[in-house]
């Protein structure tokens, strides 16, 4: 990414010390611009109409309802905003809520829980992976998918090899092909080979050029299951 480019970013958390917290993590950030900081949904629709922000960062859970206001607004903004990313915070692993975040579509759009925020790293990474057009989910949300899945038969994983599998977790993580390699110790040829055969089990086109085949790779037998 260009360190020329400022990320103007609208975070919305009820909680004012989680939002804090977040502000002053932000503030730490070169190239991240915190424009507006909301407790509500109300609130979070007011900034991102005034402000067209570049990012939203959101909690999964706001008023007035504290149920699934964050996901409910990632899918109106696909339709009104396509081009601005989100960030979804969600205090406990909740994978239903993450299959719905992505069933919109993938591009600019990230999972995360809490937990991570801390790591202005792993932050930094979803926002401006998100701005860039790219997919962040977190490692424990995959394996939840993955956990409940492999419970169901027939389940398209078991078409998978023990090493693909562990390839396409990393991949729904957004990590790239180098640093799979780089996590696996392998090459990236040996890498590159694995997404294409996991790609032609899972009946998804190893020659299709939409940037996101690779997290439909995973959704694609996870959507069916809610658990």
């Amino acid at each position: 990414m260009s360190h020329k480019m400022v990320i103007r970013v609208v975070v919305a958390e009820d909680s004012y010390l989680i939002r804090e917290g977040l502000r002053l993590l932000l503030a730490t950030q070169d190239y991240v611009d915190l424009v507006a900081g909301v407790a509500s949904l109300p609130e979070l629709t007011a900034a991102v109409d005034e402000l067209t922000p570049d990012v939203v960062v959101t909690d999964v859970r706001m008023p007035p309802g504290d149920q699934d206001e964050g996901i409910r607004f990632a899918e109106a903004l696909a339709r009104s905003h396509p081009r601005i990313g989100v960030v979804v915070l969600s205090q406990h692993l909740e994978p239903e809520w993450a299959l719905r975040l992505f069933a919109t579509g993938a591009a600019g759009r990230a999972y995360l829980l809490k937990e991570r925020v801390g790591d202005a790293a792993q932050l930094r990474h979803a926002i401006e992976s998100v701005t860039a057009g790219g997919t962040v989910l977190d490692p424990l949300v995959v394996e939840a998918l993955v956990q409940a899945r492999t419970r169901h038969a027939p389940s398209p994983l078991s078409r998978l090899t023990p090493r693909e599998r562990q390839v396409l977790a990393l991949v729904a993580t957004g990590l790239s092909n180098a640093a799979i390699m780089n996590r696996l110790v392998l090459t990236e040829r040996a890498v590159e080979k694995h997404i294409t055969s996991t790609l032609a089990k899972l009946d998804l086109d190893p020659h299709d050029t939409q940037v996101h085949r690779r997290v439909q790779a995973v959704l694609v037998y996870l959507s069916s299951n809610n658990s």
